[in-house]
């Protein structure tokens, strides 16, 4: 009989990769529509033309304005696109101030109000720095205040007094450079080409750059055979690497955008180069940290320390390696990018972005954070008091914000332990527990009343002559 042949290594059954999920292209998401049956799309028709109008009575007025953008790519290149649609339209660029935050402050804070009320503004533009509801951000009831934004928002979360510009509920969710692209594009016909390039690094470096420039985002097919994808993607790494650093020097990434016509001279920028390689080395240094599970495997928490703000890249390249049924949140909490507090990350994992219904993280973050705890009748009665009370209402405002698939926080280190425990990060489940082995048993010796032994069936074993050769 003819022997099979054996397989051949790494064809067998057990060697088979699993397949990646298939992820819906972003392009493709169904959009909604206006009341006249138009697709809504980059954000509500009334909105961007109420900005529109908004952008040119500012240039025509010839006051101070202030642009305040976020510090990555996406809120630079939109920042870099409105500054010079406003230029083109007649406003003197020394009119036109920049005004970048602090590390660990928001738009919202106290000390950065009172900077941008210094400079006696006409107007402020905030653009891609999520918003929340709040007082007016300057004290002078004069200053218009606008917000371009596609960060998770209803019409309550914004400042008082303030006009915004919301693309987060007009899919697929265009980027805040996107929007401001398409906001200032009719304003000037000398927008499209000063501004293409800035519209795909602000989009590439939040929507990355496999994204398919196809309806409804605009065919932008010229404008990358002319700047080569690879040299605008470069340009994206180099001008988020600057705000990841431990010095947070945001503002080179800035001048950077703003100083030239050729997305290729970003490239040469020493400085940039430089934040780049320090970043890389810090990422290197994190990445490997071992994660630890929910119960139910739905959240992997990564915890690292770092000066520089590697926990968001960290998150996304774990999100696309990590591959299980049940996992939903991939979380990296940084320890060690502010005092006394924990910054994290949170991005849905490629295996779970096909899910139907689609996972929110931050419906999930609250969720956790709306559970409470029960600490045990030994400790003391205020804080007993205390755990009863949710998480969630204790957190303050810096506590999921974002988008509903790349979300995050800023919280206390108390407060990210205790949200920890609600998570039930690294505790066993029931079946874990159930399945666990015994501890195992020490085998039982030989009972000494035994008389049926070997000697017995073979007799004495002869003595061992140790010179025998």
């Amino acid at each position: 009989m003819k022997r099979k042949e054996a397989p051949t290594a790494g064809t067998g059954p057990k060697s088979a990769k699993k397949p990646r999920p298939e992820v819906p292209e972003y392009h493709l998401t169904p959009s909604v529509r206006e009341e006249d049956g138009s697709i809504q799309w980059p954000a509500p028709a009334s909105q961007m033309e109420r900005v529109r109008q908004t952008i040119q009575e500012c240039a025509k007025a010839q006051q101070r304005v202030i642009i305040a953008p976020d510090k990555d790519a996406d809120g630079l290149s939109a920042g870099a696109i409105l500054r010079h649609t406003l230029m083109l339209l007649g406003l003197p660029a020394e009119l036109i101030s920049v005004h970048l935050l602090k590390k660990g402050t928001t738009i919202h804070s106290d000390e950065e109000r009172e900077k941008m009320s210094e400079l006696k503004p006409a107007y402020i533009f905030v653009i891609d720095h999520g918003s929340r509801s709040g007082p007016p951000l300057v004290d002078d009831e004069n200053t218009k205040t606008f917000v371009i934004d596609h960060h998770h928002a209803t019409d309550a979360d914004f400042p008082k007094g303030s006009v915004h510009v919301s693309a987060c509920f007009s899919p697929p969710v265009a980027t805040s450079a996107l929007l401001t692209y398409e906001i200032c594009k009719p304003l000037h016909p000398e927008v499209r080409s000063r501004c293409d390039w800035l519209c795909i690094v602000g989009t590439h470096g939040d929507l990355g750059n496999t994204l398919k420039w196809e309806s409804p985002f605009p065919d932008m097919r010229d404008t990358l055979k002319k700047y080569t994808k690879k040299v605008l993607n470069d340009v994206v790494s180099l001008v988020n690497a600057p705000r990841r650093t431990a010095t947070y020097d945001v503002q080179s990434a800035w001048d950077a955008l703003c100083e030239t016509a050729e997305p290729s001279s970003v490239l040469k920028n020493k400085r940039l180069l430089a934040a780049r390689a320090e970043v890389n080395d810090e990422v290197e240094r994190c990445t490997h940290t071992a994660p630890k599970f929910s119960p139910d495997g739905k959240v992997a928490v990564f915890r690292i320390r770092s000066e520089a703000q590697v926990h968001p890249v960290i998150a996304t390249r774990w999100a696309g390696h990590l591959n299980s049924k049940a996992l939903g949140i991939v979380m990296v909490a940084n320890e060690g990018y502010l005092p006394n507090k924990v910054n994290f990350s949170c991005r849905i994992p490629r295996c779970a972005r096909g899910r139907d219904p689609p996972i929110s993280i931050i419906d999930e973050l609250r969720h956790y954070a709306s559970l409470t705890e029960d600490i045990g009748d030994d400790q003391d009665q205020d804080m007993r008091a205390e755990a009863k009370i949710p998480l969630l209402r204790r957190l303050g405002d810096d506590f999921a914000r974002g988008h509903v698939q790349a979300s995050g926080g800023i919280v206390k280190v108390e407060e990210f332990e205790e949200l920890i425990r609600l998570m039930k990060i690294g505790e066993k489940s029931a079946i874990q527990k159930d399945n666990s082995s015994p501890a195992k048993k020490k085998k039982p010796g030989i009972d000494p009343g035994q008389k049926n032994t070997l000697t017995s069936y073979f007799g004495k074993p002869k003595a061992v002559n140790d010179s025998a050769g």
